[in-house]
């Protein structure tokens, strides 16, 4: 599997500050899928051309596949940050994605391998959505729900304010054959209970990934994320019957009295691909 597949497959993604490179190691160490160095929110703005350098100097030894948030693209920071994550062979997290023009403007060579996680949290990222996933560069659409939360005006706990929101990106995602979209962070690192609720709430929707702030999160997080036992006999089935029934007598193949139609076969088959990464 490529650094990209790896990226696209992805379930746990946890988030480190650049200048806390005390904590480099631990988050590398932590089992996540993928670690996200963050230049930006958990960075002040005095630090920010040393955590940069922390960075390039943790990215030469780095041993899973990694991903930089970087610093906007009407900042200072941010022509510098993106040639430090190419320079590395890190994947990218735009943050405050608002529409295609914003991933063009990195100026990534199509041919470095660098893909970009659009991070999709103001009102006119989440309707630009679609025409931001098309982008060639991007390859994952995730979730910045309390930057969302707050220019709505709403409570990032209350669920229901934010649902249209997250059903569009996960459309989004799907209308551009990308993978389900990443949510948001969970707030109450130790609640796990809050924790479940949000995953819940998330794979029924269609998202595939989330964002970590905490290793603790992540056991539960990629639990919740992988098919569950029901999951992998009901579609391993679909598949034996569909293989079994196969030009047996032409006709429509039915399982437990239910047809199995191209849509099933779909679905079974996504099932068994995400049980291999379980």
């Amino acid at each position: 599997m490529t650094v990209a597949e790896a990226l696209e497959s992805a379930r746990t993604f946890l988030f480190v500050p650049g200048n806390r490179p005390d904590r480099f190691d631990k988050a590398l160490d932590a089992g996540a899928d993928v670690v996200v160095f963050d230049l930006e929110d958990a960075v002040p703005p005095g630090e920010k051309v040393s955590a940069r350098q922390h960075i390039i100097d943790v990215l030469r030894r780095v041993h899973v596949p990694v991903v930089v948030r970087i610093n906007g693209v009407e900042t200072i920071w941010h022509d510098d940050d993106v040639r430090a994550a190419v320079a590395g062979g890190a994947h990218i997290m735009l943050p405050k994605a608002e529409a295609p023009w914003t991933i063009d403007a990195m100026g990534i060579p199509s041919d470095s391998g660098v893909r970009v996680v659009a991070l999709i949290e103001t009102p006119t990222g989440v309707l630009n959505a679609v025409q931001i996933a098309r982008s060639p560069l991007v390859a994952r659409l995730a979730f910045g729900s309390l930057d969302l939360a707050a220019a709505l005006g709403v409570d990032p706990d209350h669920r229901e304010a934010l649902v249209a929101a997250r059903a569009h990106l996960v459309l989004a995602s799907a209308a551009d054959e990308l993978p389900g979209p990443i949510d948001g962070v969970t707030q109450a690192v130790r609640d796990e209970d809050a924790l479940d609720a949000d995953l819940c709430h998330a794979k029924m929707l269609g998202f595939t990934g989330k964002l970590c702030i905490h290793p603790a999160q992540l056991p539960q997080t990629r639990q919740s994320f992988a098919p569950t036992a029901d999951e992998l006999r009901w579609s391993a089935r679909v598949l034996d019957a569909v293989t079994s029934q196969a030009g047996a007598d032409g006709g429509v193949t039915v399982l437990d009295g239910k047809m199995i139609d191209a849509p099933v076969i779909k679905r079974a088959q996504l099932i068994q691909a995400a049980g291999v990464f379980t």
